[in-house]
């Protein structure tokens, strides 16, 4: 019987055991789909949203090399201008760079959020408190959040980021985040 991984993602438990087969000694080998399980050719995300005190549960948002539409709208919903409820699509690219950053840290990807999706509005209100705020942000366009990493020091994530290499990457130690993006390669301390 073939399945495919997103099935296996959906069955849970009972697909692995089904996958399993023995060896001449009775001893457990694993399929060849299976190898390399920890992954299951699948990438999920978790968030703590900071200010809006709302939980976003482990959502597999690429599965069997496609992008899940229904998880993307739950994390598009999260990462949201919480200001304005605005919900504005966040770019795979950034998810995948945060599922990266997580893994390459060896944690299950769980993030608490500080700043997702900011629309222009919110953003030229945040430029006007704090000049800091970039006046054309990443923010606006879906490409850019600022988190932390529970388990991790936020140094250590800030490295981690840099060295991954992938956009822009700020370090705000004393509001306890980093920030990321898919822009152009960058860095700053804020």
């Amino acid at each position: 019987m073939s399945m495919s991984r997103r099935a296996m993602l959906g069955f849970g438990g009972g697909a692995l055991a089904a996958a399993i087969g023995f060896g001449a000694k009775g001893t457990a080998v694993a399929a060849p789909a299976i190898i390399g399980l920890k992954e299951l050719n699948a990438r999920t995300l978790s968030f703590d949203c900071y200010y809006t005190g709302e939980y976003v549960k482990p959502v597999t948002y690429w599965a069997d090399g496609e992008y899940v539409h229904g998880a993307l709208d739950e994390i598009n919903r999260a990462l949201r201008d919480w200001r304005k409820d605005e919900v504005h699509p966040i770019d795979v690219n950034l998810l995948d760079l945060l599922y990266r950053l997580g893994r390459n840290l060896d944690t299950d990807c769980h993030f608490e959020l500080v700043s997702g999706y900011r629309s222009p509005k919110t953003n030229q209100m945040l430029h006007r408190m704090d000049p800091g705020v970039a006046v054309n942000s990443l923010h606006m366009e879906g490409q850019a959040v600022d988190i932390s990493l529970p388990g991790r020091p936020l140094r250590r994530v800030q490295e981690m980021a840099l060295a991954m290499g992938r956009g822009g990457v700020g370090y705000y130690p004393e509001s306890n985040f980093v920030h990321v993006d898919t822009g152009r390669v960058r860095r700053w301390v804020g």
